[in-house]
């Protein structure tokens, strides 16, 4: 066909070519999850380092006599102990996050390729989407794909979730068998001759 470039040669590869998939086992990786990169959320710590300058500033006015609205010192106090809170609750949640994550099967292929970081960032922009932030979102969604967490990612990444089957040949083995269900039989009914 014109345009469409030259004759594959002899050699050419075939291009249905199938390419090996890299096998993950079903039950996860086992080892403790690697220390978490990432520091706490620098740009809450910074609004957490404003809100409470500000929420001193109000105070030290509001004791020196001079003219301090409550309402704004009551919001000043306000934002800050949500700003504690944010970042306890973050930091919490990133914690229990990274431990979940590194015992599934993609686990023990993002050690081998040393994919921390990576993983640490899906963490931290995961968990600032669950707090509401939509753009958040958008990059958490970006970064599931490229750590093969959804089923088409794991396609992608030419990732296949397999089952140990002599473990579970040899689990088998040591459970005692179930009984056997009863057999049953068709019920008949009873016609009657006569007639």
């Amino acid at each position: 066909m014109a345009g469409m470039g030259p004759e594959p040669s002899g050699h050419a590869r075939r291009r249905n070519a199938t390419v090996a998939m890299t096998k993950l086992p079903a039950e996860g990786r086992l080892d403790p999850p690697p220390r978490f990169p990432l520091k706490t959320d620098l740009v809450l710590r910074a609004r957490l380092t404003i809100a409470r300058e500000r929420k001193a500033e109000l105070e030290d006015d509001a004791e020196a006599g001079r003219k301090v609205s409550p309402d704004k010192l009551d919001a000043a106090r306000e934002r800050v102990l949500v700003l504690e809170e944010i970042i306890a609750g973050q930091d919490e949640a990133e914690a229990e996050l990274w431990a979940e994550l590194w015992g599934t099967p993609q686990a023990v292929e993002w050690h081998r390729q040393k994919w921390t970081r990576e993983v640490a960032m899906y963490v931290r922009w995961s968990v600032r989407a669950g707090g509401g932030d939509l753009d958040a979102a958008k990059e958490a969604r970006q970064h599931a794909d490229r750590l093969g967490l959804t089923p088409l990612a794991l396609l992608r990444l030419r990732w296949q979730i397999v089952r140990d089957e002599v473990a579970d040949q040899r689990t088998q083995r040591t459970q005692p068998a179930a009984a056997p269900p009863a057999p049953t039989r068709p019920r008949l009914k009873a016609v009657d001759d006569a007639g």
